[in-house]
């Protein structure tokens, strides 16, 4: 621990950043009744404006000559419906699909792009306001550096691949994929229940695989993300506990600068990773084995 009258360690710090602000203390590793409140806040909030975003922007559209606002937004929406044309065959499926990962695509980079506010920006005033109000000093305001934001939203499309392989094969005829692929049948009937247990235990691991896959992605590099920037920051807190600071100041500078920079770059390619696996996944779906 600190010393009194002293700011934290370097360690101290970093865990205290890394601490949710959760409902009530977590009583084992898993423990499914915990939440994480400031990921369930900043997720609703930022899922609300994005939808308030698209709404003004179809409220607003007109056939002349699109403004800056409308041709950004008819940009995206062309790019992600050709996405989805090719690589969902099926018509019907693209007007609920194609929306969707449009919004995934928007809301996962809001929740990444928190990530480039400054450290202590939000932290610092929560810390002024929530034990004030009876909260625990806590503040974690980038969602998807939270495991269980990124599993939740690969849950999702997990859920949605299942409901779309039933709608366009069938329940028999998904049930029939499920015990006869990747390895095929055979009419021997000893040999056909073998191939059915295996290929059925390779779907499983394949779903299991895929989801956890998909949301360890995200959470991983936005985790080490934030990591960073919270090692940048110490820079700075080194420079002004410092007489001789002012090459941690500079190198704080410069360190935020180029990592924020080259951070924009992640923060969009992992939301569009995730839309475009998410398309794919579906596009499996409604595929035949």
């Amino acid at each position: 621990m600190s010393a009194e009258g002293q700011g934290p360690t370097p360690g101290e710090y970093i865990r205290h950043h890394l601490v949710h602000l959760t409902n009530k203390k977590q009583e084992s590793i898993v423990d499914f009744s915990v939440i994480n409140v400031d990921s369930v806040v900043v997720t609703v909030v930022l899922g609300i404006l994005i939808s308030f975003v698209l709404w003004r922007a179809a409220s607003k559209a007109h056939a002349g000559v699109p403004g800056r606002f409308q041709a950004a937004v008819e940009m995206l929406v062309e790019m992600v419906d050709n996405q989805a044309k090719a690589l969902i065959h099926n018509a019907a499926s693209r007007k609920v699909i194609a929306p969707m990962a449009l919004t995934v695509f928007l809301w996962i980079f809001m929740m990444n792009f928190m990530d480039l506010l400054p450290v202590d920006l939000l932290p610092a005033t929560w810390h002024a306001v929530g034990p004030a109000m009876g909260f625990k000093d806590y503040l974690r305001v980038v969602p998807t550096a939270d495991l269980s934001t990124t599993l939740g939203l690969s849950v999702s499309v997990l859920l949605m691949c299942l409901f779309y392989n039933v709608k366009i094969k069938g329940l028999g005829g998904w049930a029939h994929e499920l015990v006869s692929a990747p390895f095929g049948t055979s009419k021997n009937p000893l040999w056909a229940v073998l191939l059915g247990i295996i290929n059925f235990a390779m779907q499983m691991i394949e779903f299991v695989a895929k989801t956890v896959s998909h949301g360890m992605r995200l959470f991983g590099n936005m985790f080490a993300g934030e990591l960073v920037f919270m090692l940048i920051a110490l820079l700075g807190g080194y420079a002004a506990l410092s007489f001789s600071g002012s090459l941690f100041f500079v190198g704080h500078l410069i360190a935020g600068t180029v990592w924020a920079i080259f951070h924009i770059l992640i923060i969009t390619l992992q939301a569009f990773i995730f839309m475009m696996l998410a398309l794919i996944y579906l596009g499996q779906a409604h595929d035949a084995h």
